[in-house]
Order: C-alpha cells, then sequence, then structure tokens
C-alpha cells in the first residue's frame, strides 16, 4: 500500500494572492507546510502540486519535490487527481498549502482511518467548534455527520441548525484529504454540480453523487491561512510556542 502526500499551492487567491509564498519566519509559508507532512512515516513521497513557476522556483531553491500541473484545475482535490496520473499510489493524502501549523500526529490519524475503512471513497478530519468566529466564518466548512460517523453535509453556513434541541457540538473540517486513487479517477470523470458550486467545495461532489466520507476526529487545532490576518496569527504562535526554528 503505497501511500503519498500531497501539498496543493497555488499562486492565484482571491482573499490572498502569492500566500503559498507569504513569508513565516524567514521561510516561505509552503516550506512549513512540506516539513510538517515529512515528519509522517507512513508517506512513501510527498509532492506540492503547483501551476505557477514562481512556486516551483521557490521549491527547487529549498529541496522540495514538485510537480507542475494545469492552470485550469477548479479545486485543489482536481489538481491532486493530475498527479495521481503522474505517480504511482494507493492512497493520496492532501494537505492543504495554507496549513502551517497542521500536525503530523493528525496525519497519520487520518492515514490510519482510511486505511481502516476500505469502503470511504474519502476520510477527512474533523474537530470540534471552539472559536466562535468560526461559527459564522464562511472560510470554515462545518459538518452535518451521522451516527456512522458519515458525513451528510457541508456548508460555510453554521449547521446542523438548533431549532429542535441545543448543548450538541458543532464540528468543522480541518485541511487534509485522503482519497483513495478511485476517487480521484472518479473527480476527473465527473463535472461539478450544482451544490458544489453553490457551496464552492470540492467534497460536495462526493456528497452529491452518494459518495461516502468517513470523518475522523482529530486532537490538534490549527490555523489555516486565509487572509493576511491569519499569517500574522500564524507568526504569532511560533514565536510564542517557540516553534519557528
Amino acid at each position: 500500500m503505497k501511500i503519498i502526500g500531497v501539498i496543493p499551492a497555488r499562486y492565484q487567491s482571491s482573499r490572498f494572492p502569492g500566500k503559498p509564498l507569504a513569508d513565516i519566519c524567514g521561510k516561505p509559508m509552503i516550506w512549513w507546510v512540506y516539513q510538517q507532512a515529512k515528519k509522517v512515516n507512513e508517506f512513501d513521497e510527498v509532492y506540492i502540486a503547483t501551476d505557477d513557476t514562481r512556486i516551483e522556483n521557490a521549491c527547487r531553491e529549498y529541496n522540495m519535490t514538485v510537480v507542475m500541473t494545469d492552470k485550469n484545475h477548479a479545486t485543489g482535490t482536481d489538481r491532486v487527481s493530475e498527479v495521481a496520473d503522474k505517480v504511482s499510489g494507493d492512497i493520496f493524502i492532501i494537505v492543504q498549502g495554507d496549513e502551517p501549523l497542521i500536525q503530523p500526529l493528525d496525519i497519520q490519524k487520518l492515514i490510519h482511518a482510511i486505511l481502516s475503512h476500505p469502503e470511504a471513497d474519502a476520510v477527512i478530519p474533523m474537530l470540534p467548534i471552539n472559536i466562535g468566529a468560526d461559527v459564522i466564518s464562511n472560510t470554515v466548512g462545518k459538518l452535518a455527520v451521522n451516527e456512522c460517523g458519515e458525513v451528510i453535509f457541508i456548508s460555510r453556513s453554521p449547521i446542523p441548525y438548533p431549532k429542535g434541541m441545543i448543548g450538541y457540538d458543532l464540528y468543522k473540517h480541518v485541511g487534509l484529504y485522503a482519497y483513495p486513487r478511485k476517487t480521484l479517477k472518479f473527480y476527473q470523470n465527473t463535472r461539478r454540480g450544482r451544490l458544489e458550486l453553490i457551496e464552492d467545495n470540492e467534497m460536495m461532489r462526493l456528497i452529491e453523487n452518494h459518495k461516502i466520507i468517513q470523518t475522523v476526529v482529530i486532537d490538534n487545532e490549527s490555523i489555516a491561512v486565509d487572509t493576511e490576518q491569519d499569517l500574522k496569527r500564524v507568526i504569532e504562535y511560533m514565536n510564542t510556542n517557540n516553534s519557528n526554528k
């Protein structure tokens, strides 16, 4: 069972152009993500997947393995599906390129979960929402999950809505995805559906086509860098916790 880690990184971003190269304590953000992924012993190989020569050049400068991909991919999963055409592997783990604080133990937990659920078309991690701002943030994907831990719906809105009861946990998706190769082939051959376009979330392509998305609860809060303010929070965290070396 060959397990491949892939970090999609595109230069163009509506909220934060060029963020994979944003400076964090003297290194580009993508370097920090790559270092965290390389700590995962289960990975046979780790690649950065990009469509921009500026990111490619940074990868070469810092000795990070990079794969160039098409500029026209709609989502990170579509980009990784091209990588799966170029790299042999059975399981592909996507580590979002804007997660410099992602913990290797959480990546390992995701890997063990997909190996334990061969029936799943994807496995994603989730965390209870402990920060009030995350409830209303449209950059945070909230999850509605059944009793088997399978995803029923993903939304940028707060779900489920507390009409009938209160006192339950809200969960959010963290920037990791685990896919068997067959699911990446499915992405290549399936166009984006109405709900995926509305929510702008690639996991909806699986939900709209009755695929199984299993979840696993992870332990560590991360900070996704969607804005320059998020970047400042990451730098402050690293400086405070002496994790900037």
